[in-house]
Protein backbone atom coordinates (compact mmCIF):
# COMPACT_ATOMS: atom_id res chain seq x y z
CA UNK A 1 0.00 0.00 0.00
CA UNK A 2 1.09 3.59 -0.53
CA UNK A 3 -1.59 6.29 0.32
CA UNK A 4 -0.62 9.93 0.91
CA UNK A 5 -2.95 12.66 2.80
CA UNK A 6 -1.83 16.59 2.61
CA UNK A 7 -3.59 18.84 4.92
CA UNK A 8 -3.50 22.38 5.73
CA UNK A 9 -1.44 22.84 9.48
CA UNK A 10 -4.78 23.98 11.41
CA UNK A 11 -5.76 21.75 14.09
CA UNK A 12 -9.06 21.03 12.83
CA UNK A 13 -7.80 19.10 9.98
CA UNK A 14 -6.96 16.56 12.87
CA UNK A 15 -10.40 14.33 12.28
CA UNK A 16 -8.96 13.93 8.34
CA UNK A 17 -5.66 12.28 9.77
CA UNK A 18 -7.87 10.27 12.09
CA UNK A 19 -10.48 8.94 8.88
CA UNK A 20 -6.71 8.44 6.91
CA UNK A 21 -5.53 6.19 9.46
CA UNK A 22 -8.73 4.53 9.75
CA UNK A 23 -8.84 3.59 6.12
CA UNK A 24 -5.11 2.44 6.20
CA UNK A 25 -5.95 0.30 8.91
CA UNK A 26 -8.94 -1.30 7.39
CA UNK A 27 -7.40 -1.64 3.88
CA UNK A 28 -3.83 -3.39 5.58
CA UNK A 29 -6.71 -5.61 8.18
CA UNK A 30 -4.36 -4.23 11.14
CA UNK A 31 -5.18 -5.82 14.19
CA UNK A 32 -6.75 -3.34 17.24
CA UNK A 33 -3.39 -3.15 19.70
CA UNK A 34 -1.37 -2.36 16.22
CA UNK A 35 -4.69 0.26 15.37
CA UNK A 36 -3.85 2.23 18.64
CA UNK A 37 -0.23 2.54 18.41
CA UNK A 38 -0.50 3.60 14.62
CA UNK A 39 -3.32 6.39 15.47
CA UNK A 40 -1.57 7.85 18.66
CA UNK A 41 1.49 8.19 17.03
CA UNK A 42 0.29 9.66 14.10
CA UNK A 43 -1.79 12.28 15.46
CA UNK A 44 0.74 13.33 17.97
CA UNK A 45 3.59 13.38 14.87
CA UNK A 46 0.78 15.42 12.63
CA UNK A 47 0.08 17.69 15.75
CA UNK A 48 3.75 18.13 16.17
CA UNK A 49 3.93 19.40 12.44
CA UNK A 50 0.87 21.55 12.82
CA UNK A 51 2.02 23.30 15.86
CA UNK A 52 5.73 23.24 15.93
CA UNK A 53 6.81 22.61 12.57
CA UNK A 54 4.82 24.96 10.90
CA UNK A 55 3.39 27.13 14.19
CA UNK A 56 0.12 26.65 13.04
CA UNK A 57 0.02 28.78 10.00
CA UNK A 58 -2.46 27.80 7.48
CA UNK A 59 -0.72 28.54 4.40
CA UNK A 60 2.19 25.73 5.30
CA UNK A 61 0.97 22.17 4.53
CA UNK A 62 1.42 18.73 6.43
CA UNK A 63 2.15 15.75 3.98
CA UNK A 64 1.54 11.78 6.05
CA UNK A 65 2.32 8.96 3.51
CA UNK A 66 1.65 5.54 4.05
CA UNK A 67 3.67 2.43 2.42
CA UNK A 68 3.54 -0.72 3.53
CA UNK A 69 4.27 -4.45 2.84
CA UNK A 70 3.98 -7.41 4.31
CA UNK A 71 6.21 -6.91 7.05
CA UNK A 72 6.21 -3.26 7.97
CA UNK A 73 4.09 0.20 7.90
CA UNK A 74 5.98 3.10 7.33
CA UNK A 75 3.96 6.37 8.27
CA UNK A 76 5.86 9.31 7.01
CA UNK A 77 4.88 12.79 8.59
CA UNK A 78 6.79 16.09 7.42
CA UNK A 79 6.21 19.63 7.77
CA UNK A 80 7.53 22.90 5.69
CA UNK A 81 8.88 24.31 9.47
CA UNK A 82 13.00 24.46 9.58
CA UNK A 83 13.19 21.51 12.14
CA UNK A 84 14.57 21.24 15.41
CA UNK A 85 17.12 19.37 17.39
CA UNK A 86 15.43 15.97 17.98
CA UNK A 87 18.39 14.96 19.78
CA UNK A 88 18.38 17.25 23.24
CA UNK A 89 14.18 16.71 23.75
CA UNK A 90 13.81 16.32 27.50
CA UNK A 91 12.18 13.21 28.98
CA UNK A 92 8.40 14.25 29.62
CA UNK A 93 8.83 11.57 32.58
CA UNK A 94 11.17 12.95 34.81
CA UNK A 95 10.15 14.55 38.06
CA UNK A 96 10.82 18.34 37.32
CA UNK A 97 9.01 17.64 33.50
CA UNK A 98 6.24 15.58 35.00
CA UNK A 99 3.82 18.36 35.24
CA UNK A 100 4.45 19.83 31.92
CA UNK A 101 2.11 19.77 29.56
CA UNK A 102 4.58 19.90 26.32
CA UNK A 103 7.18 17.07 25.31
CA UNK A 104 4.76 13.77 25.20
CA UNK A 105 4.49 13.74 21.73
CA UNK A 106 8.19 12.37 20.30
CA UNK A 107 7.78 10.11 24.07
CA UNK A 108 4.99 8.60 23.16
CA UNK A 109 6.26 8.10 19.30
CA UNK A 110 9.17 6.24 20.76
CA UNK A 111 7.23 3.90 22.95
CA UNK A 112 4.38 3.05 20.31
CA UNK A 113 6.03 2.75 17.33
CA UNK A 114 8.59 0.00 16.47
CA UNK A 115 11.24 2.71 15.45
CA UNK A 116 10.85 6.42 14.84
CA UNK A 117 13.54 8.64 12.47
CA UNK A 118 13.94 11.62 11.62
CA UNK A 119 15.38 13.19 8.61
CA UNK A 120 15.60 16.88 7.35
CA UNK A 121 16.69 18.84 10.52
CA UNK A 122 13.56 16.88 12.44
CA UNK A 123 11.08 18.25 9.61
CA UNK A 124 10.26 14.93 8.53
CA UNK A 125 9.27 11.73 10.87
CA UNK A 126 8.94 8.31 9.81
CA UNK A 127 7.16 6.25 12.83
CA UNK A 128 7.80 2.42 11.16
CA UNK A 129 5.54 -0.56 12.67
CA UNK A 130 6.64 -4.19 12.67
CA UNK A 131 3.19 -6.29 11.21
Amino acid sequence: MNKELVIKSKLENMSLVENFIDEVSIGLSVVSDLYGNLLISTIEAVTNAIVHGNESNPDKLVHINVDSDDHFINIRVADEGKGFNFEVVPDPTKPDLIEKPDGRGIFLMKNLADKVTFDKNGSIVTLTFNI
